[in-house]
Parts: structure tokens; C-alpha cells; sequence
């Protein structure tokens, strides 16, 4: 009777002692560190920065001209472009644009003498809203035409006046971007061989740009 209440005693025992070490082995282990992140967010696009670009696309040029009534010359063009914007926040992009044309409008004025313009630039701010990779913009400002006779008559001028119009321009890559735009530019009016001349112009044009 002893011997069993010495043995039980004694299992009793080794049964608490083990209870007791692995419940402060429970209790002094440290916790697992927490699962390290390994996907970051992509940054957000920024339209700030400069930028260059070429585009091309259609004119309609009309003229008034004293003792000879209006006409349309109408053609296709090409030139470039570049700017630089500013993000100045809330999605608010503003920004500073020149860019140089050719527009082909010549058209028989007269017998023997055309009419039309060459050259043509502006230099424009723009405010505009980005939606992400879209940014939608208005643009104005100063711009000028090289327009005049040629033929039998030979004689051109350059014209001074001013342009608005809108736009849009979205980000295929981080890069490159393309670009549909329309303006409206007043060339004003000027003297050329005799016959004052007024001229405005519709503009669509469409282009590809590179940001830097």
C-alpha cells in the first residue's frame, strides 16, 4: 500500500512539473514577426515637366479683303511643338506652349496671282484637369501667320493676332503621349499690295509627344 501511494505521488508530481515547464515555455515565446510586404503601389502619373511632340492635321483660312470680297483656303498642315507644365495640385495642370506650322492653303485669288499662308506659330499658356493618364485642357495666347500673293503679284507680310482653343492629351506609356486639339486663331488684318487683308483660321490638329 506504501509502495502504490509512493508511486502515484510521484507521478503526480512529474505530471505537474511537466504541465508547469511547458506553460512557461508557452509563455516566454516570442511572438512570429508579423509578414513582410512585398507589393508596393505603383506611383501616380504625373503630367509635370516638359515635353515635345510633332502633329499634324487640316486648316480652313478665311479672308476678307477690301474690293474683293471673302475667300477660304483651305489645306493640310504640319509642325511642333513644346511646353512645360506645372502641377500645381488638385489635379490642376498649368502650363506654357510655342509650337511652329506649315500650313498648304494656297488658292487662285486672281488670274495669275494665289493666295494663302506659309508659316505660322504661337506662343500660349494652358490650364487644364488631369483625370489620371487624360488631362483636358484650354489654351490661349498669341499667335502669327506669314501670308500673301504669289504668281504675277509676289508680295507677303506677316500677321499678328491671337488663338484659343482646347484639347486633350493622354499618356499611352510613361512617356509618350498623344494628342487631338482644336483652335481658333485671328491673324487681324494687314495692308498686303494694296488690298487690306483680314484672315482668321479653324484648326484641327492631332499629334504624338514625348515627356522628358
Amino acid at each position: 500500500m506504501t509502495t502504490k501511494l509512493i508511486l502515484a505521488s510521484a507521478a503526480a508530481a512529474a505530471a505537474l512539473w511537466s504541465s508547469t515547464a511547458f506553460a512557461a515555455d508557452a509563455v516566454s515565446e516570442p511572438p512570429a514577426p508579423p509578414p513582410v510586404a512585398t507589393d508596393t503601389a505603383p506611383p501616380a502619373f504625373s503630367w509635370a515637366g516638359g515635353y515635345a511632340g510633332i502633329h499634324g492635321g487640316y486648316s480652313w483660312l478665311n479672308g476678307d479683303f477690301s474690293g474683293g470680297g471673302s475667300e477660304t483656303f483651305d489645306g493640310g498642315r504640319f509642325g511642333g511643338f513644346g511646353g512645360w507644365n506645372f502641377d500645381v495640385g488638385n489635379n490642376v495642370i498649368l502650363g506654357l506652349e510655342g509650337d511652329v506650322n506649315y500650313d498648304w492653303n494656297k488658292k487662285n485669288f486672281v488670274s495669275g496671282v494665289d493666295f494663302g499662308s506659309e508659316f505660322s506659330g504661337s506662343a500660349r499658356g494652358r490650364v487644364g484637369y488631369a483625370l489620371d493618364r487624360t488631362l483636358i485642357y484650354a489654351a490661349g495666347g498669341w499667335t502669327a501667320t506669314r501670308a500673301g500673293f504669289s504668281g504675277a503679284v509676289d508680295d507677303k507680310a506677316t500677321l499678328n493676332g491671337w488663338t484659343i482653343g482646347a484639347g486633350v492629351d493622354y499618356a499611352v506609356t510613361d512617356k509618350i503621349f498623344v494628342r487631338g486639339e482644336y483652335r481658333y486663331n485671328d491673324f487681324g488684318s494687314k495692308t498686303i499690295s494694296g488690298v487690306n487683308t483680314d484672315l482668321d483660321q479653324h484648326v484641327i490638329n492631332v499629334g504624338v509627344g514625348v515627356k522628358f
